[in-house]
């Protein structure tokens, strides 16, 4: 076995994210996967909620064990309900501006893309968007832009995310930003904490430094480990809640899923606090982007055991799912882990106003989901899920090693619970359908009888009332 040094507590990318320590986690992996007595002892550890090392839920995304992989399938499950019940929280992302001056061959935001049409909002047409967004029912967005530090500079973002936290339209409020912006300094994520943000979010894209190197050619983000080591410095400037991930296709995905948790495994042992949420995303097709030019593309099948073994692995964080997939593929995702997903998402800069077209095509990605958020609401509510539109643990300071003992234990549910509920009530009175609002008050009304403290459960049906009568921003 080759010597190398693996220390989870570094700083430094490459020793966090080592590469002999991910090819022997895949070696190891590839020679267990029919190891029965190990992986069922795996399982068995899983069941505790207490989350797997990279090495242990390596061997069971390798199992080729057909009923011990149905029985961690059922696992997934039973974990996903027991800390985050049947809540499933909505948002939306906002693209704000696609100038970009990096050369990443997978996003058609690439410099040296010159047929897609270059845009970046004005205040005036933030606040549109906003509003659009607000009046569809939206509460909390995830901000989008290209790395630009003429175009996109970091005042323009904090510029942005004053303008929208102005915005109360109608009923309307944008009540969380989250941030998806490039790998910044100390200094600035200090400034987007100030701002008020929720969470930094941040793909890693790939942690196999060679082919990060390849598809990342030109520009900041070459750096390979100045973009690794962005969510160390986003803690370090006092965010607490950072959102991690990959883009499943770009990289054999073994060696990609073993870097995501190692890299949460970090985050956890270096800062005490793991990723609030991780994303799984999808290559997909875009303008200049053929998705025939990735040869690692994931199957339905591999994806969902992804989804399953990431949930058992780090039972506590939020994961979430976008329009990149389609129906049929979120609702399997459901049921194995996912915990977030977008509605009604445009990928375009300013798509929620102005709707694209051919010549002013400035989407990031197709979305396979195009349904509307009532639509989806509609579809969840159908499935026996509670849509949520909540934000109060940010706005109660339920962040960071404050959340997450609470999300380990699965306490968060005594605040989630009542708190979907709410803020669900509100969608329901302010812009559902008559078919959704029938549906979702159903759903209310039989949940609320399941809530187990007497205290919360009266509070919880007065504030439901005081929604009908017009009162809004209730939360525990």
């Amino acid at each position: 076995m080759e010597n190398y040094k693996y220390d989870v507590k570094s700083s430094k990318a490459e020793e966090f994210i080592n590469d002999g320590e991910i090819n022997d986690t895949l070696k190891y992996a590839s020679e267990n996967k029919t190891n029965r007595t190990l992986i069922k002892s795996i399982i068995e550890k899983a069941r505790e909620r207490k989350g797997l090392n990279h090495r242990e839920a390596a061997v069971l995304l390798d199992c080729e064990l057909e009923d011990l992989n149905q029985e961690m399938f059922e696992l997934a499950r039973e974990i996903k309900q027991k800390i985050y019940g049947n809540r499933i929280v909505m948002f939306a992302p906002l693209y704000l501006s696609n100038y970009c001056v990096n050369g990443c061959v997978y996003c058609p935001y690439h410099a040296k893309n010159k047929t897609i049409c270059r845009k970046k909002l004005t205040q005036e047409q933030v606040r549109a968007e906003t509003i659009a967004l607000q009046d569809m029912g939206h509460k909390r967005l995830a901000l989008e832009a290209g790395e630009d530090p003429v175009n996109n500079p970091l005042e323009y973002i904090l510029e942005c995310i004053d303008t929208i936290y102005s915005i109360k339209h109608k009923n309307g409020a944008i009540r969380r930003v989250n941030v998806n912006i490039a790998a910044t300094t100390v200094e600035n994520y200090k400034r987007l904490k100030d701002a008020g943000i929720g969470t930094y979010i941040l793909f890693q894209e790939t942690y196999n430094k060679e082919n990060y190197l390849n598809l990342h050619p030109t520009g900041p983000k070459h750096d390979y480990a100045y973009h690794t080591e962005a969510m160390d410095r986003a803690m370090q400037g006092g965010i607490d809640d950072v959102g991690c991930g990959v883009l499943f296709g770009l990289n054999l995905y073994r060696y990609d899923f073993v870097g995501l948790l190692m890299h949460a495994e970090h985050l956890e042992a270096a800062f005490g606090v793991g990723p609030h949420t991780i994303s799984v995303p999808r290559i997909c097709p875009a303008d200049d982007i053929d998705v025939e030019d990735f040869s690692n593309a994931v199957s339905d099948e591999i994806f969902q055991k992804i989804i399953a073994v990431i949930r058992i692995a780090v039972p506590y964080t939020g994961m979430i799912i976008s329009t990149r997939e389609s129906q049929k593929s979120r609702e399997k995702a459901l049921q194995l882990g996912i915990s977030q997903i977008s509605g009604a998402s445009s990928t375009s800069v300013g798509g929620y106003v102005e709707k694209e077209t051919d010549e002013n095509n400035t989407a990031q990605f197709d979305r396979s989901d195009t349904r509307t958020l009532d639509e989806v609401l509609n579809w969840l509510l159908e499935l026996g899920y509670i849509p949520s539109f909540c934000t109060a643990c940010y706005r109660q300071g339920r962040t960071g090693d404050r959340f997450m003992p609470l999300a380990k234990s699965g306490a968060i549910q005594n605040c989630c619970q009542p708190n979907a509920l709410l803020t669900l009530k509100e969608y329901l009175e302010d812009y559902a359908s008559k078919d959704t609002k029938i549906k979702g008050d159903k759903v209310i009304a039989a949940e609320v009888k399941k809530i187990p403290n007497d205290k919360v459960r009266e509070t919880t049906i007065d504030y439901l009332d005081k929604i009908v009568h017009g009162s809004r921003d209730f939360r525990f």
